[in-house]
């Protein structure tokens, strides 16, 4: 793939084989000039359509009427292609949106930006993985049964139907052995002969019918042995893609940006604020138990217990407040004042601690307003050691610590269930946003979760009724009882513009949050 400032204008006619078909496995790249802009916002694109895969998958159940028409809706929107029986000849010309050439165009290329970016860890190659085998899985079942059937023998996989005679002859055994099928089904649907070794997985739990070295597949089933094809691929090729990053990162437009991808938040931008000093320091407390996501509840309790984070802690919990309100006079207040109470005096903190602080709000370096850390971020930033209070309880606590955890935050039984099953599944997003659910009394939040302020921000509108959090500056040393009240019966106001570029790095920032 190569790039340049300017976006070719292209002829149909040398991919209209590679998107004559809707549904592929993307296994011939892309090899075409594209501008530096329409290669990021392909890439976000694909990005926000994998995201909202994986809320369907938690929120839905998967290949559910509602979760098909929810992920077409998505689909839609964000101008990927949605009716796989559309024909190039028949859209090209009659829509004023994207045709769907130009949807298949842009569905193509960004499936292989995003295995750019998520091959650099076992992390997230493993996210990457399910979130496009749900994706394709979803597809795939939209097909008549003659696409899917055209598409197994495009793709190089021989399973053809049986005939009516065969079919006649092992009636009974297809009926005992395949889940759903019924004497009333099976004359009305196809099955396909896969050799054995093809279907282990449907072997393993007795969903289907094996004679002479051959398994008997119903229609509904054969996604299973597709999908089972289409992991293997794309495993193959995010570990051969990761062997070729060094040389794309050499190329210095391409490193930043894909490192960004990885670490992707698509929402708002909270380093933009409306709320500068609408919070006291009196209130930190009190809205860190009511409205804090787990990984801030984390931080503040290690600050208030020891007087002292370490830099990753400092770098993250810093950002927070600074994205909730908390003005750079109150952040240098609140640090100074937590510090001088364990090992660090006044002095020392005003020549080690204090420029960082003044950094992190865009008054010292290059005088960047630094964007506090989304989910992606605090979940594959460096992970937490002993010692260290950062990260994401969902990702690096371990479970029966995290269990403990709930325990003590008065999550109910069941509840704790959820989200470990959550956390199982690697969905530390949903398990974050489930806690959020269980501990605000609400069934359903009715968002998605992807930024620590904004766990906060609608923690405040469920409490508050949308109201502004209201500093009380007649009366700052009153009781925490009164405290209490002001902090439940107000809210943030939610910041009005969405994040359109990549948020600023926080490289410069490090160096200056070195631990002793």
């Amino acid at each position: 793939m190569q790039f340049g400032g300017r976006r070719r204008k292209l002829n149909i006619s040398p991919q209209t084989e590679l998107y004559a078909h809707a549904l592929q496995f993307y296994v011939q790249p892309p090899l075409e000039n594209m501008a530096l802009s329409e290669f990021e916002t392909f890439a976000v694109d694909r990005l926000k359509l994998l995201k909202a895969v994986e809320a369907l998958g938690v929120s839905q159940v998967k290949m559910s009427e509602e979760y098909s028409k929810k992920l077409v809706i998505e689909s839609k929107a964000l101008s990927f292609p949605h009716r796989l029986d559309q024909s190039l000849q028949d859209d090209r010309k009659s829509q004023s949106g994207p045709s769907e050439y130009d949807k298949r165009r842009k569905d193509h290329i960004s499936h292989f930006i995003l295995r750019l970016a998520y091959c650099q860890t076992e992390d997230l190659r493993r996210w990457f993985i399910q979130q496009e085998i749900d994706l394709f899985r979803s597809r795939f079942n939209t097909l008549a049964s003659q696409q899917k059937l055209e598409f197994l023998h495009r793709n190089n996989l021989q399973y053809d139907t049986i005939n009516a005679e065969e079919k006649k002859s092992l009636r009974d055994e297809l009926i005992n052995s395949s889940y759903g099928v019924s004497g009333i089904t099976v004359e009305d649907q196809d099955f396909y002969k896969v050799p054995f070794q093809d279907a282990l997985d449907l072997l393993r739990t007795r969903k289907a019918y094996l004679k002479a070295g051959y398994v008997y597949i119903p229609h509904q089933d054969i996604v299973a042995i597709v999908l089972n094809d289409f992991r293997m691929r794309l495993s193959k090729a995010l570990t051969l893609t990761a062997r070729s990053l060094p040389a794309v990162h050499s190329d210095e437009r391409l490193q930043p940006l894909l490192n960004h991808l990885s670490h992707a938040y698509v929402g708002q931008d909270y380093s933009i604020q409306k709320n500068v000093g609408k919070i006291s320091l009196e209130q930190i407390d009190l809205l860190a138990g009511k409205s804090f996501p787990l990984c801030m509840k984390q931080l503040h309790q290690g600050l208030r217990g020891s007087h002292h984070l370490r830099h990753g802690g400092r770098m993250q919990y810093g950002l927070f407040l600074k994205g909730i309100g908390l003005s750079l006079e109150q952040a240098l207040q609140f640090w100074r004042s937590e510090f001088i109470r364990g090992k660090v005096d006044a002095d020392k903190f005003d020549k080690a601690y204090a420029y960082s602080i003044r950094h992190m709000f865009g008054k010292e370096g290059k005088r960047t307003d630094y964007t506090p850390y989304s989910c992606m971020k605090v979940i594959l930033s460096n992970p937490p050691s002993q010692g260290d209070h950062h990260g994401c309880p969902f990702r690096h606590s371990d479970p029966e610590l995290l269990k403990q955890k709930l325990q003590f935050y008065k999550v109910s039984p069941s509840g704790i269930v959820q989200i470990l099953e959550l956390v199982k599944g690697m969905h530390y997003q949903m398990a974050c946003q489930k806690y959020f659910e269980l501990t605000h009394n609400i069934e359903d939040a009715n968002f998605s979760l992807s930024h620590p302020n904004q766990y906060f921000i609608e923690s405040q509108k469920v409490l508050g009724g949308g109201k502004d959090v209201k500093r009380d500056t007649d009366a700052p040393q009153r009781s925490q009882e009164g405290a209490a009240s002001r902090a439940s019966s107000a809210a943030l106001e939610q910041t009005a513009s969405a994040a359109e570029a990549p948020a600023e790095s926080t490289e410069e920032l490090d160096s200056f949050f070195q631990d002793e």
